[in-house]
Parts: structure tokens; C-alpha cells; sequence
């Protein structure tokens, strides 16, 4: 699928059948508009548990998110625009939200960027993260704000994290946390351009207006991690109101 990806062959001819081993999303909404998933609880997903593509309007409200497997992200809206998730909880096998645009050719070619998306009121336990954004992100992120939240486990290993690299290229703009309550986590806040392949791309990442306010942390490994490129830094992190009690290193 990947090859095929990179080779630009067309969707429609990608066919898989039996041996393919594709595990698919539990919930996906595919260009759709106007779309509300309130009040479930979903576990044992075969893979992303909430994925909706492409799609105007979203609310996800009041859902509960419980599974363990591999890639059992909780929510993925990706290219989405305008999007709600409010009143969850998710205890994950990897990222808990994970924000995303499009992979590599396939992202650049689609071309729609992930934008107004609000995440509050939520409350995070064990994941690889608990806001994310990527590593998919080749059509951009924009605008997304989280508040409110809740995030705890010794099993969470990141609190907010934006991962890409230099096949990604895409990048975040325009994110603003606050009122965020942090109890055990290993990292903090991470932002790294070395995921995967690294600076093994052509394809420069974008990552400025990053805003982290009233955040209270207990106890953290690490407080923050951000690695960019010397030609391409990170730009514009802000940092208000941020304790930590107790922390291994601060970076």
C-alpha cells in the first residue's frame, strides 16, 4: 500500500483481498458533513477507533475510548475542518487524539489541511500521546486548540507532541493549549522533526505560534523535547503559567 502510495497509483486500482492483512478503522465518516458520534464506548478496535476523513462539522461527545491493541489511536479526524471532541475519555494502545492531513504523496496530492479543531473537556490515561499531531500531516494543521483536559497514566508517554519528519514536509500552525492538568506523564511537551525518516526527505516541515498556558504538570521525565531542523527551526513557542513539581530533566 505505501509503494503504491509513493508510486502514484491511483486509489481506485490499490485493491487488497485476502493476505493483504489490512486492519481497518472501527469508525470512519468519509466526506461527510454534519456528522455526531455521542455516548459509546468503543474497545478491542482492530485498529483507529474513531477516523473521520474529509468531513465538515464533527462533533465526538461524550465517548469513551478503551482499547489496547496496535495503532488503536482513539480519535483521528484527518483533513477534517471544524471539528468537536469535548467530554471523552480514552485509555489507549497509542495516541489517545492524533490530528492528521495526508501521508507523504498521497497527503500533497489530496491536499486539504486538518484545521479548527477544538479538543476540552477530556481526560487522557495511557497512550503514546495525548494530543498529537502527525505523523501524518503532509496537508498541514491548523488551528487547533485544547483546553480543559485531563491527562495521567504511567503508561501516557507524552502529554502534547507534534511528530513529522522531511518526507512528511506539512507541518502545525497555531496551536494553543491551556488549562491544561498534567499528573504522571514521560514527556511533556515534545515536537519532533526526526520521526521516522527524519531529514531523509525533501520535503522541509513547517511548525511555528505553538502556545502552551496554565499548565500544571506533577511529575514528568521530561518537561519538554523539541527538535527541528537547522534549516528548518521550529518558530514561535510560547510558554504562560507553565509548573512543573517535579521533573527527571526539563529537556
Amino acid at each position: 500500500l505505501l509503494a503504491d502510495a509513493e508510486a502514484g497509483v491511483p486509489p481506485e486500482q490499490r485493491l487488497y483481498a485476502d493476505g493483504a492483512w489490512l486492519r481497518p478503522p472501527f469508525i470512519q465518516f468519509y466526506r461527510c458533513q454534519n456528522v455526531l458520534i455521542e455516548g459509546v464506548t468503543i474497545n478491542r478496535s482492530p485498529f483507529w477507533l474513531i477516523n473521520p476523513v474529509l468531513s465538515t462539522s464533527v462533533t465526538v461527545r461524550g465517548v469513551t475510548c478503551s482499547s489496547f491493541g496496535p495503532n488503536n489511536d482513539g480519535c483521528d479526524p484527518e483533513c477534517c475542518k471544524d471539528v468537536l471532541i469535548e467530554d471523552c475519555v480514552f485509555d489507549t494502545g497509542d495516541d489517545c487524539i492524533a490530528i492528521k492531513s495526508g501521508r507523504n504523496a498521497d497527503g500533497r496530492r489530496v491536499g486539504v489541511a486538518a484545521e479548527n479543531i477544538i479538543v476540552s473537556n477530556c481526560e487522557m490515561k495511557a497512550g503514546h500521546g495525548g494530543v498529537v499531531m502527525g505523523s501524518e500531516l503532509s496537508g498541514g494543521i491548523r488551528n487547533v486548540f485544547v483546553e480543559n483536559c485531563r491527562m495521567s497514566s504511567p503508561d501516557l508517554e507524552r502529554g502534547i507532541r507534534i511528530k513529522t519528519n522531511a518526507m512528511r514536509g506539512g507541518g502545525v500552525e497555531n496551536l494553543n493549549v491551556r488549562k491544561l492538568e498534567v499528573g504522571t506523564v514521560r514527556d511533556l511537551f515534545e515536537i519532533n522533526f526526526y520521526y521516522g525518516e527524519g531529514e531523509n526527505g525533501p520535503f522541509s516541515p513547517v511548525v511555528r505560534d505553538i502556545s502552551f498556558q496554565d499548565v500544571h504538570c506533577e511529575n514528568a521525565e521530561r518537561v519538554m523535547d523539541m527538535r527541528g531542523f537547522g534549516h528548518a527551526p521550529i518558530r514561535a513557542v510560547r510558554l504562560v503559567n507553565v509548573t512543573v513539581d517535579k521533573a527527571t530533566t526539563p529537556s
